[in-house]
């Protein structure tokens, strides 16, 4: 079994082949070239683990094959050869990305131990990479909860097309989550190793929002003392989240066809062309079909930007979702606050359910942090919620007309336990878990409602 691949380049005959001979003898699969042009050829030809490259070829340069070997395959590992030594040699080097500098004459243990080294620094920065990878895969969704039927088809979706370059939209009311997709889909892409730049377009002037995304030169406009990079440039490689998209100006929506079509622009005040290679990701909380009726954006970027739609539902349709939203917001506050809490009181967790929640998500997370902090107890209680959701719905949670809080929340209680039962397949342990109640509390809550299995229906059988 080789303990590594090596490529060896020395154009000196007698140092290559007295060391060749000495590492197979050691157990590496190696490689070796006496000039820069067949160390190049066999760089493009070959992946190797490590490459032991002599600073000065007959041909070429050392530096120039690391360049090459950077190119071709970032992960492979570079140890220079030299027989100048000197510091500044040695620093060079190292700024240009090579692993160590060994001078000649080499010695045995001295060669041994630095590729040891190198192997050893590569294999745990892979092992890392690995690592990385499987816990974006895993974890890509970490906060985008929801086990709503809705929900449960975004995320097929966005494992579907998470590892293209097809143009994301997500559309929503404002609150329901949109950045958190964006950013699963990069995490769960090839890309999640590049940057994901985020841009609120509706946040910005008109005249400034063209600079942030493309870039300026200088003098370009009154205050332009230098040039600056723009967004699109700084998620080289990686994904650039555009929200609030229907703001964009007409002249904008222009420039932005075309980095969309043809992945070029020019900074504004400039004339050099730059291309990208950027996955874009847009969202908006308007109809954008709406917009292109009334003139206010471009039929043809709608439809270049609409290939993928991915419709976030409003929090009040996803009720089932409500008890699981809280408790992961209750514990994060909790840790963050230094906080404890049991969770939420029967009456508190129904108030949840029927409040419409304008503000959707966001909303949600606002009203459990508030309570969490003004609450007295460790229980999450009806008292700790604000008016509004308190007096949220059709009924009154207090009582009215002679019927005590119990008998006023019969009612909504055996509505929002029917939908989760159909939306769990009448699994009574997943609507249990869904409802943040154990099993024999809604067992009886069933039998008390008169929720049995003749309620369930005849295709779930």
């Amino acid at each position: 079994m080789t303990k590594g691949s090596i490529l060896l380049v020395d154009d000196d005959r007698l140092v290559l082949e007295s060391m060749a001979d000495w590492l197979r003898e050691k157990g590496y699969a190696l490689d070796t070239a006496n000039s820069f042009a067949a160390a190049r050829a066999a760089i493009a030809r070959k992946r190797y683990d490590l490459a032991l490259l002599d600073i000065r070829l007959g041909d070429g340069d050392g530096y120039e094959l690391l360049a090459e070997v950077r190119k071709r395959n970032a992960d492979t590992t570079v140890i220079f050869i030299t027989g100048y030594a000197a510091i500044d040699t040695a620093v060079e080097a190292i700024r240009a990305g090579a692993f160590d500098v060994l001078t000649k004459p080499l010695i045995d243990e001295e060669l041994e131990m630095a590729i040891e080294r190198a192997l050893a620094q590569r294999g745990i920065a892979e092992e890392n990479k690995s690592l990385k990878a499987q816990l974006d895969l895993r974890f890509g969704l970490e906060n985008v909860i929801g086990h709503d039927h809705r929900m449960l088809k975004i995320y097929d979706m966005i494992d579907a097309v998470a590892d293209t370059r097809a143009t994301v939209l997500i559309t929503g009311e404002s609150g329901t989550g949109k950045s958190m997709i964006a950013r699963a889909v990069h995490r769960r892409s090839s890309r999640r190793d590049k940057p994901f730049v985020e841009v609120a377009c509706g946040a910005l002037p008109e005249n400034l929002l063209e600079s942030e995304l493309f870039g300026h030169v200088a003098g370009s406009f009154t205050g332009s003392t230098g040039d600056k990079q723009g967004k699109f440039l700084l998620a080289d490689g990686g994904t650039v989240f555009l929200d609030e998209i229907g703001t964009a100006s007409p002249a904008l929506q222009v420039k932005l066809l075309r980095v969309l079509q043809e992945f070029e622009f020019e900074a504004v005040g400039g004339n050099k062309t730059h291309r990208v290679d950027a996955r874009v990701i847009l969202a908006t909380n308007e109809d954008l079909s709406k917009l292109v009726r009334e003139g206010r954006f471009r039929q043809d970027l709608y439809y270049r930007v609409n290939v993928i739609n991915v419709e976030l539902p409003p929090l009040r349709e996803r009720i089932s979702d409500i008890p699981l939203l809280a408790r992961h917001f209750l514990d994060e506050v909790c840790r963050e606050a230094g906080r404890l809490s049991r969770g939420f009181s029967e009456s508190a967790t129904v108030a949840l359910q029927r409040y419409d929640w304008p503000g959707n998500v966001r909303e949600l997370e606002n009203v459990v942090e508030r309570a969490v902090l003004l609450g007295k107890s460790d229980i999450v209680e009806l008292e700790d919620l604000p008016r509004g959701v308190i007096a949220a719905g059709p009924a009154s949670f207090e009582p009215v007309a002679g019927r005590t809080l119990k008998e006023a929340l019969t009612g909504p209680e055996r509505r929002i336990i029917l939908e989760v039962l159909e939306s769990n397949g009448w699994n009574r342990f997943a609507t249990a878990e869904t409802l943040g109640i154990n099993r024999t509390t809604l067992y009886k809550k069933m039998k008390r409602l008169g929720l049995d299995e003749s309620r369930r229906p005849i295709k779930a059988e």
